[in-house]
């Protein structure tokens, strides 16, 4: 999020307001996130200008372009970028993210999103927002043909024989054929397979069909959970619905977002806290979440609580999952208005807390140890002071504890994660080849 995760974070001292169009600024983070031996970095995005200009930075480089700039500057930490299924067409984003992957060494990842929000659709010729059933429908069959053409070239494909005269072996490079619903695509992809032979696959929707979607087809989750008993509950129907897929759920990882608020002391990290929200200007914050809960602003006063009547789950075409999470968070601490937007401004939904490395140290273990997480998508509210701090004094201290890596011990983001390199679908051993007949 360029200067940090908390909407105000621009505004402090430290922050530079052009940061979000700065590649040294993100080469800079990535390089001090590989000094910690963190797995990735991870980029959201989407294909619009979300929120408003006048309230934080605004507009973002195109990510996986982004990520081919941080991959030169770094040589193992992973590199992730977010791209929606909706407004992308399968063999452009397959090559795109195969050449992330060939540049870097093996390090590419793929966040699979749909995209929930009316300004995207209206910027690809579509008066309103696909139903969310259709954009998952979409989005299945977009990473089936993805997964095809990252396999249609075997691992053995290029022979590179100057005696003879053969470079390839055509036989080894397959056409996909492709004709489904949404998707005709003939094949095969105009590059040999990647080092990691497909990127890993990461997903971050929590609703009903995002969660088959991720116990299907994702290598790693994202997700938003407040408290502890919800990231359990989280985790084990995950964990689950992959069995049911006939998944290891060992090979799907659950990784919640944290915006750790990091201070020598207590009060250091509370003041911290307390500085960035007083930047937040509530006007634009109001407007903001009036939008995502479906209502015009002035239902919204800021010292009430919200009120009773707000739209069902069902009636959101959006993110129906951050919808639902924002409204249960506001029932349950009965917190006004003001409170919230305090709350959203600096996680937008992920868990917020404010401590000395030992505390954030201690919450980690113990949400990983007690089921409701494999890892953590960390974002610090400032940058880059938030990520020195969690890289400097944070890490060590999960070191010792033997819950961290003390150096790298593989090149691509599938060895940070433990996740198995795929074997080409076309491939003589692969399953895909066995034919039932009548």
């Amino acid at each position: 999020m360029s200067t940090g995760h908390h909407e105000a974070s621009w505004r402090r001292e430290e922050s530079d307001p052009a940061a979000n169009t700065d590649v040294a600024h993100f080469v800079r983070l990535a390089q001090t996130a590989e000094r910690g031996l963190l797995d990735s970095v991870f980029f959201a995005d989407s294909p619009a200008l979300i929120g408003e200009v006048g309230r934080r930075p605004a507009g973002a480089l195109e990510p996986t372009v982004l990520l081919t700039a941080m991959g030169a500057a770094t040589s193992h930490i992973g590199l992730i970028a977010t791209a929606s299924t909706s407004y992308n067409d399968p063999f452009n984003l397959a090559r795109r993210f195969s050449t992330l992957d060939h540049v870097s060494g093996g390090r590419a990842g793929w966040n699979i999103v749909t995209t929930a929000t009316l300004e995207a659709a209206r910027n690809f010729g579509l008066e309103e927002l696909p139903a969310h059933a259709d954009r998952y429908r979409r989005a299945r069959e977009f990473v089936e043909v993805a997964t095809k053409l990252w396999d249609s070239w075997e691992d053995d494909a290029i022979l590179a024989d100057k005696a003879a005269g053969r470079w390839g072996d055509t036989c080894r490079v397959h056409p996909i054929d492709h004709v489904g619903q949404h998707f005709r695509v003939a094949g095969p992809l105009n590059l040999p397979r990647s080092p990691q032979g497909r990127p890993v696959l990461v997903q971050a929707g929590s609703s009903e069909d995002g969660r088959d979607f991720a116990a299907q087809h994702a290598e790693a989750i994202f997700t938003a959970q407040q408290t502890l008993e919800d990231a359990q509950d989280f985790y084990a129907d995950i964990k689950a619905r992959a069995v049911t897929f006939g998944r290891d759920p060992g090979r799907l990882l659950v990784l919640p977002g944290i915006v750790p608020a990091i201070g020598s002391t207590e009060a250091e990290a509370r003041a911290l806290e307390e500085e960035l929200d007083e930047l937040i200007l509530p006007e634009y914050a109001r407007r903001q979440l009036a939008r995502t809960l479906r209502v015009a602003p002035e239902r919204l006063a800021l010292d009430e609580q919200l009120p009773d009547e707000l739209p069902d789950e069902d009636q959101i075409e959006g993110a129906k999952s951050r919808y639902t999470l924002i409204v249960t968070l506001a029932r349950r601490e009965r917190l006004t208005v003001r409170e919230l937007i305090g709350r959203l401004g600096g996680g937008r939904g992920h868990r917020t807390f404010s401590g000395t490395p030992e505390q954030v140290a201690d919450a980690i273990e113990h949400w990983f140890t007690s089921g409701a997480a494999d890892g953590f998508n960390v974002m610090p509210p400032a940058l880059p002071s938030g990520l020195d701090a969690f890289v400097d004094h944070v890490v060590p201290i999960l070191r010792s504890r033997g819950l961290f890596r003390t150096e790298y011990t593989g090149s691509t983001l599938r060895d940070h994660y433990g996740l198995d390199r795929p074997v080409s679908q076309y491939a003589p051993s692969s399953p895909i080849h066995v034919k039932e007949t009548a």
